[in-house]
């Protein structure tokens, strides 16, 4: 970028080498300030709402809040602040919960400085700045084939349990484990337990089967469907 003020940057990684190799690569590349960075999910939502950054570049696996939710929060409360996720993963299961979350843009840590500071641009000027391997990610899940149609529920499947079941419609409105521990009020802990259970029950391997399962079998509702 040329001219003009530069882009405020604030950094969230809990690893110290990378955020710290994040940062100086960042200090090198023109139009950029890093005015902060965070070690958790929970410290990057405390520096948006004390230094109001124009971008926060947010790393997924984080303790203490992660990535997902600590966007979720940065997007509601402070919506002048946009964020480009910059993690190792581009699995469904990282990837779709942190655009749900309000992320617009998604790269991998193979990203160089150019790739950063391309999609910075692109979402500070109102556009999606994802990298070449996470658009066609996201071309293959619209080219994919709709889940079948909503069965309507006769029953448990699988032997689900009835807290297994509300998880899993939790799951598919797109919660995360933290978010989902907060509704039910109990532990993360707790919610992995119950996602392994009814994972290993229904022969599931990730969030994205687990949705497909759960409106196949009428316990969750696609977008855009109105219950009958």
């Amino acid at each position: 970028m040329t001219g003009g003020p530069a882009r405020r940057v604030v950094v969230a990684d809990d690893q110290t080498v990378v955020r710290e190799g994040i940062v100086m690569l960042l200090g090198l590349l023109p139009g950029i300030e890093v005015v902060g960075s965070a070690p958790d999910g929970e410290e990057a939502v405390r520096l948006v709402a004390e230094l109001a950054p124009d971008i926060v570049l947010m790393d997924l696996r984080m303790p203490r809040c992660d990535g997902v939710e600590a966007t979720r929060r940065i997007r509601t409360d402070h919506p002048g602040t946009q964020v480009v996720v910059l993690t190792t993963y581009a699995d469904d299961d990282s990837l779709f919960p942190a655009l749900q979350a309000g992320a617009r843009g998604y790269l991998t840590k193979d990203a160089d400085g150019d790739e950063i500071v391309r999609a910075i641009d692109d979402v500070l000027s109102g556009e999606a700045g994802l990298s070449p391997r996470i658009q066609r990610r996201l071309l293959e899940r619209v080219a994919e084939p709709a889940p079948p149609p909503r069965r309507p529920f006769a029953g448990p499947p699988d032997g689900l349990t009835a807290r297994e079941i509300e998880v899993l419609r939790l799951v598919a409105e797109g919660l995360s484990n933290p978010e989902i521990a907060r509704t039910l009020h109990v532990s993360t802990a707790t919610v992995k337990t119950h996602i392994n259970n009814l994972f290993g029950k229904a022969g599931l391997r990730d969030r994205v089967q687990a949705i497909h399962y759960a409106y196949r079998h009428g316990l969750a509702q696609p977008p855009g469907e109105n219950l009958t």
